[in-house]
C-alpha cells in the first residue's frame, strides 16, 4: 500500500500515463476508445481491475525510444501482481497489436503462484507469457516452440530453453524490463507500414494514434471456480435479443472463443452445460452488468470477463460486432427503448452497409474458392451457369435455370439478356460502364473489369491465372459486393428488408433536407423506386425501351428511311408503344415527378455489327445486303460517345424527339384522367449550346400545343437540360433562362472533363489510385476539385440567370454519400441514383442534415 501511495502521484499527475479513475483526464481522442470505456465502467462501479492508460502522445514517444516512468506504472499495480497490456485505438475497427498477458511473471513469482494455485495453473501462465513474449516482443519465429510437448513444468522448461537457445540470454526476470519491452514492441508495431496501410484501408487517418492500457491481471486459472469468457445480449448476425458468448474454465483472455471443446454456453442451453448452471450468482451478476452497460453506455456491448475463485472481474467492454442487418435492428431497438434518439440511431448505421440488406450476399462463413477479381460494380451475389450471349441467358431463364451472363462488355442490345441473368461478369468496364449502371438499376450483381481472367468468347471459356479453365455451362458465383468471382456455388444470406429497415428509412426521410429520386427506365424499376419511397424519377433513359425485339426492327426501319416524312410514318408505329411505357411509369409514380430524358445514343447502336445480323436485317427490310452494309458503314463513327447523339440527333433528326414528346403528353393526359395529376419533366441530353435548347424547345412546345388541341385537354410540363458537357456548365447563364431545371449528368461530365473513357478507365484506375494520381476513382466518388468546380459554376450561373431553377445530379454519383454532401453544400434540390441505392442516399442525406445541426459532419 505504501508503494502505491508513494508512486501514485507521479502517475495521476501525468496526463500521458493516467490511473483510470472516475475523474481522470481521459478522452477517446487522446487515450483511445478502450481507455475511455474502462473509465466509464469504473464510474459505474463495476469490478474493473486497476488500470493505467497511456495516451497517444506517450505511445508515440515510446515508439521513438522515449519511455515513461516505468517504475511509477508498475508501482500502481499491487506488489507481486501480474499485468496485461491491451491496445486502445480511437476506433476499435482500426485494430491494433494483440494483447500481451501475464507480464511480471518470472521464476520466483512462478514458484509462489504454484504454491497457491498449483503447478499446472502457474506453469500455464508462465509458458503463455514466455511464448507470447518471444513471438510478439522479441520477434522470434513461432516455429521454435513446435517441439514443446506435454504441459505443466515440463512445457515451461522446454519453452524457456527454446527462448534462451535462440536469444543466447536468460528470459528477462525483471518486471520493469518486461513491461518496457512489451510497450515498446506494441508502440512500434502500430507504426509499422503494414499496420498503417491496414488501418488506412479501414478509414483511419495516416496519423491515427494508439493508446495502451496496463491492467492488473485477473488470472482465470487456479483454485476454485476460475475461467474467462465474453458475453453480449444480442446476436451479432441478426441483432435479436439473445445472450451469446462462451465461457471456458481455467482460461485467459478470449480463449473461450477459440472453439475449445470445453467451452460452456452462458445461459441455460439444451445443447450443453452453461455458466448459468455452473456459477449462477456470477452469471446473474454478469448479465446485470451487461444490461447496465447497455443503458449507461448507450450501446450493445460485448463484455470480456474473468472469474477468479468465484469472484467476477470485468476486463473490458467493446461495442458488439454486428452485421448490417444487426446494426439496423440494434439502432432501432435502442431508440425504441429511449436509450438514444432517433437521430442518433440514424447516425449509428453506415449508409454503404445498407446494400448488404438490399441484396443476397455470400454468407461470411462460407468457403470461397476465388478464381478471379474485378471491380465490384453492383452489389449482391448470385450463382449460376456461365452463358456468353443474351439469347442463351433468355433460354436459361425460360427453363427456370440461373445463369451468369459473361460479355467482353455490355451494350444496350444486351438488356434483355441482363434481365434474364442472375448476374453479369464483364472483362472490360469501370464503375460507370453500361453493365455497372444497368446492373445497379436492376439490382443485379455485377463485376466488371475482371482483367485477372482471360476471356475467350469464341470458345466460350474463361481461364484463371493458375490455368484453370471454365466453360459455358460451368457453375460460378459472382460477388458484386466484393468483386470476387468464385468457382461453384456458395452459401448465401437472403436480403433482410424488415420492419426495422422500413422504420429507419422513415426516420431518415423526415430528417433529410435534400431530395432523393431514382433513375428508372422500366415499370419494374419504377416500382422498385416506389417501394423505396423515392421522391420521383430523376432520370428515365428512353433508349432502353427500343431494344425490345418487337420495337428494334421498327427502329431500324426508321434509321433506313430516306426522308423526314418516311421517318415520321415509321415512328407512328412506335408511338403507341412509347405512350404505354410512359403511362405505366406515371401511374406507378402516382403523381410524383418523372424526368424523361429524350433519346440519347447514336443510331448505329441499333444496327447489327456482324454479318449474320446484317443479313437478317436485310431480309426483314426487304433490302439488298449491300445496302444494309453500306448504311452500317456510313453511320459508324470514330468516337461515337462524342458524335451524333443526344440533342444533336434531336436537331438533325427531329422526328424522334417529336414522337417522344407526343407520347409523353398523351400519356400525361391518360394517366391524369384516372389518377393523380401528372406534370412530366422532359430533359434534353448532351447540350452544349443555347441554340440547341431553343430549337428543341420550340419543337416540343409545338407538339404540346397540337396535343392540347387534338385531345381537348390541358396539361403542363417542365423542360430542362442534362448538363453533361463542360461547355454547358460554363455557359449555364445562357441556357438556364430557357429551362425549368438543370440536371447534371456526372457520368459523362466526368468522362469529358478528364478525357477518360469510363468503360476503359478500369484497366488502370487502381494503379492511379494506389500511386496517388487520383485520391479516388472519379467515376465512383465525385471529383470535388475539377468536376465539382464545373457543377458549382453551372449552379451559380444558372441560378443567377434563372433564380427559381431546380438543380440536381442524376449520374451514379447521386448514390455516393460524399458526393451527396457536396450537392447539399452547393444548394442542389435533389440527387437521383439507381433504385437500389435510394436507401443509401436517403440515409446519407439524413446524416448530413443531422450532422449540420449538431456541428459534426459525417462526410
Amino acid at each position: 500500500m505504501l508503494r502505491l501511495k508513494a508512486k501514485g502521484a507521479a502517475v495521476q499527475n501525468n496526463p500521458n500515463t493516467t490511473l483510470v479513475t472516475p475523474t481522470a483526464p481521459i478522452a477517446n481522442e487522446t487515450h483511445g476508445g478502450r481507455a475511455k470505456c474502462l473509465q466509464r465502467l469504473v464510474r459505474l462501479d463495476l469490478p474493473v481491475p486497476r488500470t493505467i492508460a497511456l495516451s497517444f502522445d506517450a505511445v508515440k514517444k515510446i515508439a521513438q525510444g522515449r519511455m515513461p516512468d516505468i517504475d511509477a506504472i508498475v508501482a500502481q499495480i499491487p506488489e507481486g501482481a501480474l499485468m496485461c497490456v491491451r491496445p486502445s485505438s480511437q476506433d476499435p475497427d482500426w485494430g491494433g497489436p494483440g494483447a500481451v498477458l501475464n507480464i511480471g511473471i518470472n521464476n520466483a513469482r512462478f514458484e509462489k503462484l504454484a504454491e497457491t494455485m498449483g503447478d499446472d495453473a502457474a506453469a500455464a501462465l508462465y509458458t503463455r507469457f514466455v511464448q507470447s513474449y518471444a513471438v510478439n516482443v522479441a520477434r522470434l519465429d513461432p516455429d521454435m516452440f513446435d517441439d514443446v510437448t506435454g504441459d505443466g513444468r515440463s512445457a515451461l522448461a522446454q519453452s524457456l530453453h527454446a527462448y534462451e537457445a535462440e536469444t543466447e540470454e536468460q528470459f528477462p526476470q525483471d518486471t520493469s524490463v518486461q513491461l518496457t519491452a512489451v510497450l515498446r514492441s506494441m508502440a512500434r508495431a502500430w507504426d509499422g507500414t503494414s499496420a498503417r496501410l491496414l488501418r488506412q484501408a479501414k478509414g483511419a487517418p495516416a496519423d491515427a494514434g494508439l493508446g495502451l492500457v496496463v491492467q492488473h491481471m485477473a488470472f482465470g486459472v487456479g483454485a476454485g471456480q476460475c475461467g474467462s469468457g465474453v458475453l453480449q445480449l444480442v446476436d451479432s448476425d441478426t441483432g435479436l435479443r439473445q445472450i451469446t458468448g462462451r465461457y471456458l474454465s481455467q482460461s485467459q483472455g478470449r480463449d473461450a472463443l477459440q472453439g475449445d471443446a470445453g467451452s460452456l454456453y452462458l445461459g441455460k442451453d439444451p445443447r450443453g452445460p452453461s455458466l448459468e448452471e455452473l456459477a449462477p450468482e456470477a452469471f446473474a451478476e454478469l448479465t446485470a452488468y451487461a444490461a447496465l452497460m447497455r443503458v449507461k453506455l448507450r450501446a450493445e456491448m460485448q463484455v470480456e470477463f474473468v472469474i477468479q475463485d468465484g469472484t467476477l472481474h470485468i476486463l473490458d467492454g467493446v461495442r458488439v460486432a454486428r452485421s448490417s442487418r444487426a446494426a439496423v435492428r440494434i439502432a432501432v431497438a435502442l431508440a425504441d427503448d429511449g436509450i438514444i434518439s432517433r437521430e442518433e440511431a440514424l447516425m449509428r448505421v453506415q449508409p454503404r452497409t445498407l446494400t448488404e440488406l438490399l441484396h443476397r450476399q455470400i454468407d461470411p462463413r462460407a468457403k470461397r474458392d476465388v478464381i478471379g477479381r474485378g471491380i465490384a460494380a453492383s452489389p449482391g451475389a448470385a450463382t449460376g451457369k456461365m452463358v456468353f450471349s443474351p439469347s442463351e441467358a433468355q433460354s436459361y431463364d425460360s427453363r427456370g435455370e440461373a445463369c451468369i451472363l459473361i460479355r467482353r462488355e455490355t451494350s444496350p442490345e444486351d438488356i434483355r439478356g441482363m434481365h434474364a441473368a442472375a448476374a453479369v461478369l464483364t472483362e472490360r468496364g469501370g464503375i460507370t460502364s453500361h453493365a455497372a449502371v444497368i446492373g445497379r438499376g436492376l439490382g443485379l450483381p455485377c463485376v466488371v473489369g475482371a482483367s485477372s481472367l482471360r476471356f475467350n468468347l469464341k470458345k466460350q471459356t474463361i481461364t484463371t491465372r493458375d490455368g484453370r479453365v471454365f466453360s459455358a455451362g460451368d457453375e460460378i458465383t459472382v460477388d458484386g459486393t466484393s468483386g470476387d468471382i468464385l468457382a461453384g456455388s456458395a452459401e448465401m444470406q437472403e436480403a433482410a428488408l424488415d420492419d426495422n429497415f422500413t422504420r429507419l428509412m422513415e426516420w431518415a426521410e423526415a430528417a433529410a433536407d435534400i431530395g432523393v429520386r431514382a433513375n428508372a427506365d422500366t415499370p419494374a424499376d419504377a416500382q422498385t423506386a416506389r417501394n423505396f419511397n423515392a421522391q420521383g424519377i430523376g432520370l428515365c433513359r428512353t433508349e432502353h425501351m427500343f431494344f425490345d425485339p418487337g420495337r428494334l426492327t421498327v427502329m431500324r426501319e426508321m434509321i433506313f428511311a430516306e426522308t423526314g416524312e418516311d421517318r415520321r410514318a415509321v415512328l407512328e408505329r412506335l408511338l403507341p408503344m412509347q405512350r404505354d411505357d410512359f403511362t405505366q411509369l406515371f401511374r406507378i409514380m402516382q403523381g410524383q415527378p418523372v424526368c424523361i430524358r429524350l433519346f440519347d445514343p447514336p443510331l448505329h447502336e441499333f444496327l447489327p455489327a456482324d454479318k449474320m445480323g446484317q443479313r437478317e436485317l436485310a431480309d426483314a427490310l426487304n433490302l439488298p445486303l449491300s445496302a444494309v452494309t453500306e448504311r452500317v458503314e456510313a453511320m459508324s463513327e470514330y468516337n461515337p460517345m462524342l458524335g451524333l447523339r443526344g440533342v444533336r440527333l434531336g436537331v438533325t433528326v427531329p422526328e424522334i424527339y417529336e414522337m417522344q414528346a407526343r407520347a409523353i403528353f398523351e400519356a400525361t393526359i391518360d394517366a391524369s384522367a384516372d389518377g393523380d395529376p401528372v406534370v412530366p419533366e422532359i430533359m434534353i441530353p448532351l447540350v452544349s449550346a443555347r441554340r440547341e435548347v431553343e430549337l428543341v424547345k420550340a419543337a416540343v412546345d409545338a407538339v404540346a400545343a397540337a396535343v392540347r388541341i387534338e385531345r381537348d385537354a390541358s396539361f403542363s410540363y417542365r423542360l430542362g437540360v442534362m448538363v453533361e458537357t463542360p461547355r454547358a456548365a460554363l455557359r449555364a447563364a445562357e441556357i438556364a433562362p430557357h429551362c425549368a431545371f438543370l440536371s447534371f449528368g456526372t457520368n459523362d461530365l466526368t468522362q469529358m472533363t478528364y478525357g477518360l473513357s469510363r468503360d476503359d478507365a478500369g484497366r488502370f484506375m487502381s494503379d492511379y489510385v494506389q500511386q496517388g494520381v487520383f485520391a479516388e476513382d472519379p467515376f465512383h466518388v465525385l471529383d470535388i476539385d475539377g468536376v465539382g468546380e464545373l457543377l458549382k459554376l453551372g449552379a451559380e450561373r444558372g441560378r443567377a440567370a434563372q433564380p427559381g431553377i431546380t438543380l440536381s445530379i442524376c449520374g451514379e454519383h447521386g448514390g455516393n454519400p460524399e458526393s451527396i454532401a457536396f450537392c447539399r453544400d452547393a444548394g442542389f434540390d435533389y440527387v437521383s441514383c439507381s433504385p437500389f441505392r435510394v436507401p443509401v442516399a436517403r440515409l446519407a442525406a439524413a446524416q448530413l442534415a443531422i450532422g449540420h445541426k449538431i456541428g459534426t459532419l459525417p462526410y
